[in-house]
């Protein structure tokens, strides 16, 4: 016989949704929605007001006093390694576990986008462009020195010198699925709430399942003025890498001598100009079309260098690396400043550093990444952004971090050729066309600088301008421009030592962005827990279960289920 079930009207179900408003969609329902431009029009006269009179404050005081600033700066990196080094390391392995945890649970198959929607690109397309994300100044900066460094110097606690497997393993830690997960987060929390809720495309907004309409009002201001000042500083950091790089391809290449820091102001100041112009002229697809030239040169290099060098090594390194680095993996994870001074320091140099480098550049990557995401699932985007962009990290250190590897076990002693910005010429020129594959990295590096503050700036005039797709020319262009300076002066911070400067004022101004990002992985699981799929699963759940204990009560084994409409409805 046939057993009638009813639509859920049980008072325990009313107080889980509540009855729908005789204008509002049924909460288990999917619901037409398309992004918001923007909150009104125009600048946010609050958030760049005072985001922009801090950045000066900045500048003026790194101008006209480097000294205090390098000694404030060295302070507040003292007090943040003892008091919070710890936020650092266990909210990164945190968003590892919280973003697998989202693919692989009960909210995978919430689409970012309308139930039947299909994805905006297609599966190629999106892992290309996934692919072009996670290329940039960071890897032609660190993907020789940092497995060198490694192998002459291995990490406190980790054995004698000399080991590739360390070496590798350390590397893959601070460049695969932390960052990645760390951009996750960003990623889906705007790719949700935009495609699937409709919201404006700001970080703050992402905050209306915590603060509802206050994320409109001056706590949401407050957060995206930190989001702000965490892409100003993240990006500024690898403007700074890129002039350091730069200056030294110049010293190799071009025979231009070392003078002080002048070189590398000059640099900075050169390619900020370019930026400025192409901000001004609107060449918007002349970067994008050098953009996809600098893919090209970068797979160019990397397959040269694959070809002419220890091409076996680097094959076997590839599993080796990898084996080793799951192997190794949460042992990394728990490296903390408990250790001793000689842990912390390290850490600060490097996990640390990292750590809060990839936190200041979310809103950047964050943004990007969903916006080519609409369409998949949350289980297809977590594994698109873990896996191929880590794949991309894999393979780059095993070419140029093993190549270089290769050679300090030959005796050429690449770890010791100068600063750590000059070790990847110092690689290349052991091989054929020196000159020419040199060039090519200084080329990278600069078109590197230039798109990266356009589309940095571009992330920060949208921030400023209540979410706006297309802010206004000047307020990219005072974004830019005082990314460059603030590169500047962080590198003139650091004195003789340059590199120390971007690291420690990086890591100060990621600070407050972590708490941010621990909020925002609340807010996104409490959207999440509401979405119409869960609400459906829920109701089908509950809906079932009573209907089989009514059944099985009434007549045993001999019973089906049906849905009907209710005649008393």
């Amino acid at each position: 016989m046939a057993f009638r079930t009813a639509e859920p009207d049980t008072e325990q179900q009313a107080a889980h949704h509540g009855p729908p408003a005789a204008d509002e969609l049924h909460p288990a329902l999917d619901a037409h929605v398309e992004p918001c431009e923007a909150r009104g029009s125009g600048l946010d006269k609050v958030v760049f007001g005072v985001t922009a009179l801090i950045a000066v404050g900045f500048l003026v005081w790194g101008l006209a006093s480097t000294a205090t600033l390098s000694s404030a700066s060295g302070k507040g990196l003292a007090w943040t390694m003892t008091n919070t080094g710890w936020i650092f390391v266990l909210t990164a392995s945190a968003f590892v576990v919280f973003v697998i945890w989202l693919a692989m649970g009960r909210f995978g198959n919430i689409p970012l986008g309308r139930d039947d929607e299909l994805p905006e690109f297609n599966t190629i397309s999106w892992v290309a462009m996934m692919f072009s994300a996670g290329m940039g100044i960071g890897l032609m900066f660190y993907g020789v020195s940092e497995p060198v460094s490694h192998f002459v110097t291995p990490p406190p606690g980790t054995g004698a010198e000399g080991s590739a497997q360390t070496a590798m393993a350390t590397t893959l830690f601070h460049w695969t699925l932390h960052p990645w997960a760390i951009y996750a987060v960003v990623g889906l929390a705007i790719a949700y709430g935009t495609y699937r809720k409709g919201r404006v495309q700001l970080i703050s907004a992402a905050f209306e399942p915590l603060l509802g309409r206050r994320a409109h009002g001056p706590a949401g201001k407050v957060i995206d003025m930190l989001a702000i000042f965490a892409t100003l500083f993240g990006s500024a950091a690898s403007l700074g890498l890129g002039a350091l790089q730069i200056r030294s391809g110049l010293e190799i290449v071009g025979g231009i001598g070392v003078d002080g820091n002048r070189v590398l102001v000059g640099i900075i100041a050169v390619l900020t100009v370019a930026f400025v112009l192409s901000a001004v002229s609107g060449v918007a697809k002349g970067i994008q079309w050098l953009s996809n030239i600098n893919m090209v040169l970068a797979l160019a290099l990397a397959a040269f260098v694959f070809v002419v060098g220890p091409t076996v090594f680097i094959l076997n390194l590839l599993p080796t690396a990898l084996g080793s680095y799951a192997g190794a993996l949460p042992e990394m994870a728990a490296r903390s400043g408990a250790e001793g001074s000689e842990v912390s320091e390290w850490l600060a140099g490097w996990t640390v550093f990292y750590w809060a480098w990839w936190l200041s550049w979310t809103p950047f990557v964050g943004m990007f990444i969903a916006r080519i995401s609409r369409g998949r699932t949350i289980r297809q985007f977590v594994t698109g952004v873990l896996l191929v962009p880590s794949l991309v990290s894999l393979v780059w250190f095993a070419i140029f971090g093993g190549t270089a590897i290769k050679l300090q076990q030959e005796g050429v002693d690449i770890a010791g050729a100068g600063g750590i910005e000059s070790q990847l010429f110092t690689v290349l020129d052991q091989f054929p066309l020196a000159t020419v594959s040199s060039i090519v990295v200084m080329v990278l590096v600069a078109i590197f600088f230039v798109s990266g503050a356009d589309a940095a700036s571009i992330v920060m005039g949208s921030l400023s301008e209540k979410g706006t797709l297309e802010p206004r020319r000047t307020t990219v262009i005072f974004w830019g421009v005082a990314m460059g300076l603030v590169a500047m002066v962080m590198l003139l911070a650091g004195g003789e030592d340059a590199l120390s400067g971007l690291q420690t004022i990086t890591i100060i101004a990621a600070l407050p962005f972590v708490l941010v990002m621990v909020t925002l992985a609340v807010a996104l699981v409490k959207d999440l827990s509401s979405d119409p799929l869960v609400v459906r699963r829920q109701y089908a759940i509950e809906a079932v279960e009573a209907a089989v204990v009514a059944g099985v009560t009434e007549h045993g084994d001999d019973f089906v289920l049906s849905v009907e409409k209710d005649p008393e409805a």
